[in-house]
């Protein structure tokens, strides 16, 4: 099959877009075209149960909503997280914002009580905001149980939060369980610590793989949505070892393979731990995924509806 240059029109639509990328071939454009179609089949298929692992600044980066949104509508079934994309998800829902297009050199920022994430900065001021309402949430959840796990503290979490835009607030309102095993090492983490050093409240992180375990039993399908890498990465592929790994996989991250980090390791490797099924469709995407992913989600809903007629 020969490749096809990709045609560009004015007025063409987000999947349009993506389908000129797919006669392009299996390098960049190609492998986004083929995730598209991988995510498309996946939020139609009742029987693949999604988890969405999520590492790097992709709240603080711009996919709060997207992610929100893609749960409401029940496309997510589990998501793995890690904390400081949690965390930046309570910062917005107790007032605090993510700011853009600041000049100032990294000293100058420190003195003005901002922090920089590449081009995103955050307000001190944000922060201690966070800090008092987290402060509050944890005596209310420390004055009914001593110690949960950490799914259950983040649902405990939500149960306080009245953000409809926020992804704990709808997770929560959709069921939909959400698990953060690196949760100290990050600013509620911190908050957490401070707090038990005059209260008692202990998180059970191993609880969380009973609950995973049998999610993941009690699914006939299971599929990987991976944004960047690290722990949330592993703990998605880990979690389903036991059944022979999951049946599908997307990856968008920006790390790379050469340094052997599982982050940039290609999908085919969790073959080799049986983290990945032998025949599991899989489909790694090396970019940005603040930029890729919300064009995969767009093109793939088109899809579906195209499906549908709608």
């Amino acid at each position: 099959m020969k490749i096809e240059h990709m045609n560009i029109e004015p007025g063409m639509t987000t999947l349009q877009l993506i389908e000129e990328m797919g006669k392009s071939g299996v390098l960049g454009a190609g492998r986004i075209y083929r995730a598209t179609k991988l995510l498309a089949e996946l939020i139609s298929d009742e029987e693949t149960t999604i988890f969405l692992s999520i590492a790097g600044p992709m709240v603080p980066g711009g996919l709060r909503k997207i992610i929100r949104d893609l749960i409401d509508a029940g496309h997510v079934d589990v998501l793995i997280s890690s904390g400081a994309n949690l965390t930046h998800d309570l910062l917005e829902s107790f007032g605090g914002s993510h700011y853009r297009d600041h000049d100032e050199t990294d000293e100058e920022l420190c003195q003005m009580g901002m922090g920089r994430i590449g081009d995103i900065y955050t307000k001190s001021e944000d922060f201690e905001i966070f800090e008092k309402k987290i402060s509050t949430i944890l005596e209310e959840i420390a004055g009914k149980r001593d110690q949960l796990n950490i799914r259950e503290f983040i649902t405990e979490i939500g149960n306080h939060v009245d953000d409809p835009e926020s992804i704990i607030h709808t997770a929560n309102k959709k069921n939909v369980p959400i698990y953060a095993p690196g949760i100290i090492d990050c600013m509620l983490g911190l908050q957490l610590w401070m707090f038990t050093q005059e209260n008692q409240l202990t998180l059970d992180a191993a609880g969380d793989m009973h609950e995973l375990s049998d999610i993941v039993f009690g699914s006939k399908k299971v599929a990987a949505v991976i944004l960047g890498g690290g722990l949330p990465k592993h703990y998605a592929l880990a979690s389903n070892l036991l059944t022979g790994g999951v049946d599908s996989a997307i990856q968008v991250t920006l790390d790379r393979s050469e340094a052997g980090s599982l982050g940039g390791a290609p999908l085919e490797e969790a073959k080799s731990w049986a983290k990945a099924k032998c025949e599991s469709r899989l489909v790694s995407v090396i970019g940005d995924a603040t930029i890729i992913f919300p064009m995969m989600v767009a093109g793939a809903l088109e899809m579906v509806n195209k499906e549908k007629g709608v």
